[in-house]
């Protein structure tokens, strides 16, 4: 496949995992999180940020509007369906925001109009009209995405963008929705596209992963004329996730050559402290030999490529860990010594310097630091990201736990007793339950004192570091008094019990604070 020759050779890079990847099973982050991980993406120099969806709900449309108040230079983007409240509330969203995006859709497919929409083609070209129309009164960049391209007519496609860019939009996104095409398909269509649209608008790329390609599909795509695409960090996403944004990223700067120099606007160097947030703030950790951000790799075993990375790196690495921010030759070691300046100066370093703005917060992530120290011999960088990512620190706790005591009877029945303080009423509740297990005690006795009755659906653990006194990362997903709907909560402790309750306890959290938003 050669390069469709194209007069911009720089790739607009727009972040979708604020909304697509927090689709992720298990993802959901409150609106201190999606602050975080903004801040983040516009540090990484991310063209275009999608904050989310601003119809979905109540707490999406206060995130983006939170999100587009502090932004200096990203765009930022709401999501909406091609329907006015949809379209209206997006508009508002971002109303605050100094570049501003309101990103409509509508599906474009046969298999789609026929039995999702039930719309005939017509129909599918005015609302396409209507949206694109209505989004331009409340901002002037608009992007149009004709949902299932990947499977899409190109004749009925070339209609659809038609209307869209005489309505008013800037950008045509083309998704492969379900993952469906191969990369020289990829090519092939966005080359007929870019035939006809030519510079009359950015065409766009949103490639899912659902048969590992969505990597290889942007770059084919990007390489037909595509000067757009839209990915994730981590690869997050619906299903099998979007194209990760960092394996985009560094295969345009590694194979520069091949790619006729196109490049993008990201600082690579804050590619893996962006990775390391998202993951420890969603507790979606990457697989560890994923490419570019996986736990190895830039690790080698291998005594022939052990031998060969002594003499040359070049002879295994095809780029360094420094170009990603990852700095392997030093690691940041605090202790309970350290002071305030030094822990701030570690933040900054770690590219988490927003959580330096709000002095309230980094006095108390100050004085859990320092109760970790006096348990640590040393606090490493890692440890240090998850203190800051914890989401025990954020605000809308209903339940906070005070203390944990765990015991077994003489036959081996496992009983805890749980103290927790409700910050509705100031109130402290203890109880205690004796359990199948531990760990069923626990939630027993956090279910009896609060009043609802809890599912776990899924549970992971992680070592934040290495040693016997690492901490451990809790994730939790749980459902509440039968309610179809999931919630996640994260715990951070050195007692692996107690980050557990931590995590059960903020996924009850979320919940409540769902049910208070919806009655609001």
């Amino acid at each position: 496949m050669t390069t469709n020759p194209n007069k911009n050779s720089r790739v607009l890079i727009f972040d979708t995992t604020l909304r697509d990847g927090e689709q992720s099973p298990g993802a959901s982050m409150n609106t201190e999180q999606k602050i975080q991980i903004a801040s983040a993406l516009e540090a990484l120099q991310v063209d275009i940020i999608e904050a989310g969806f601003a119809a979905a709900s109540k707490g999406d449309f206060e995130a983006i509007s939170n999100i587009a108040k502090q932004a200096n230079q990203s765009t930022i983007c709401s999501l909406s369906r091609a329907i006015p409240n949809d379209i209206k509330l997006a508009g508002e969203a971002v109303s605050f925001a100094k570049n501003k995006r309101i990103h409509t859709f509508i599906a474009t497919s046969p298999i789609h109009m026929q039995y999702k929409l039930k719309m005939t083609p017509e129909q599918v070209l005015q609302k396409t009209k209507e949206a694109v129309l209505y989004a331009k009164t409340f901002v002037d960049d608009v992007e149009f995405s004709l949902e299932d391209a990947g499977r899409s007519d190109i004749s009925f496609m070339k209609e659809v963008a038609e209307v869209a860019i005489n309505a008013g939009a800037s950008t045509i996104n083309l998704p492969d929705t379900v993952g469906y095409r191969f990369p020289e398909e990829i090519y092939d269509m966005v080359s007929q596209m870019y035939d006809f649209i030519q510079d009359r608008a950015i065409i766009s790329l949103h490639n899912h992963n659902d048969l590992g390609l969505a990597v290889a599909n942007s770059l084919a795509g990007i390489r037909a004329g595509a000067r757009q695409v839209e990915c994730t960090i981590n690869g997050l996403g619906e299903r099998a996730g979007n194209g990760a944004l960092e394996e985009i990223v560094m295969a345009l700067k590694v194979r520069s050559k091949l790619m006729d120099g196109i490049d993008t606007n990201i600082d690579t160097t804050k590619i893996y402290p962006t990775s390391k947030l998202v993951a420890a703030i969603t507790g979606i950790h990457p697989q560890i030999n994923k490419a570019i951000v996986g736990k190895n790799a830039f690790l080698h075993e291998s005594g022939i490529h052990q031998d060969g990375i002594l003499k040359n790196k070049q002879t295994y690495e095809i780029m360094t860990p420094q170009s990603i921010g990852l700095n392997v030759d030093s690691t940041l070691i605090l202790g309970k010594h350290s002071g305030r300046a030094a822990f701030k100066d570690a933040i900054l370093s770690l590219g988490l310097g927003n959580v330096c703005d709000d002095e309230d917060k980094l006095n108390a992530l100050f004085e859990k630091f320092k109760l970790l120290a006096d348990k640590k011999k040393q606090v490493l960088d890692d440890d240090i990201r998850m203190l800051v990512t914890n989401e025990d620190l954020t605000s809308n706790k209903t339940y906070e736990l005070v203390s944990l005591q765990l015991s077994d009877f003489s036959n081996g029945v496992p009983m805890s007793c749980v103290s927790i303080k409700c910050n509705d009423n100031g109130e402290v509740m203890v109880d205690a339950s004796i359990g199948s297990g531990t760990m069923d005690s626990v939630f027993k006795t956090i279910d009896k004192l609060t009043n609802h009755s809890g599912v776990l659906l899924d549970y992971k653990v992680v070592s934040v570091t290495q040693g016997k006194d690492a901490l451990a990362s809790v994730t939790t997903r749980v459902s509440f008094d039968d309610n179809k709907t999931s919630f996640s909560g994260h715990g951070l402790d050195l007692d692996t019990m107690s980050a557990t309750a931590h995590a059960y306890l903020n996924a009850l959290n979320a919940y409540v604070c769902s049910n208070t938003s919806k009655k609001v």
